[in-house]
């Protein structure tokens, strides 16, 4: 178990979520700012871009501060967060139905390195073309590095369920990448 320091006194995870469940603002506080970065990456993986994965922390955010005292176990936590964040994203997603974002780092990268980009850009379409059942296991999986049972824990499912997507992910992807280069011939 964490343990946090807060103006000189430790504090379990269990307690500062127990406080912030109580209506402690400040413990809530500092429970977010911990999971901030973590937070924004989970968002960013599925949108590519900045502003957006911002609206969507903060949606995520608000939506646990409000939901706060109905989280029935503390130590779940952090996994009840960014099941929070995934919703959101998808959410986000199924409103907007942006399918590819270029921003200017993805410009320059392209102008710097022109292969690797376009590589890196396949990818991330043929992931925009993932159903989110899949694209939230490759996401949680690769770019949160989380162990198969963690997605597990998180995503409410079997362990079997969660291999099973993950590998049928990574067959579609494979299939999507295959064929993209194939049409570049």
């Amino acid at each position: 178990m964490s343990s946090y320091f807060i103006y000189k006194e430790e504090i379990s995870l269990k307690d500062l979520v127990l406080k912030a469940m109580k209506g402690d603002d400040e413990s809530f506080g500092f429970l977010i700012n911990s999971k901030k970065e973590d937070l924004y990456r989970i968002a960013y993986s599925y949108v590519h871009h900045e502003e957006d994965a911002l609206d969507i922390v903060g949606d995520s955010v608000y939506k646990a501060y409000i939901s706060m005292g109905k989280l029935k176990h503390p130590e779940y936590f952090n996994t009840w967060l960014v099941r929070i964040v995934i919703n959101c994203a998808i959410n986000f997603i199924n409103k907007s139905k942006r399918i590819l974002y270029l921003d200017n780092q993805t410009i320059d990268r392209f102008n710097d390195e022109q292969s690797n980009t376009l590589e890196n850009i396949d990818l991330k379409e043929a992931l925009q073309k993932l159903e989110p059942i899949y694209k939230t296991v490759i996401i949680l999986r690769y770019s949160q590095d989380l162990k198969l049972k963690e997605i597990a824990e998180i995503l409410e499912l079997p362990l079997s369920t969660v291999k099973t997507r993950l590998y049928k992910a990574i067959e579609i992807l494979k299939i999507e990448l295959r064929e993209d280069e194939d049409f570049e011939k």
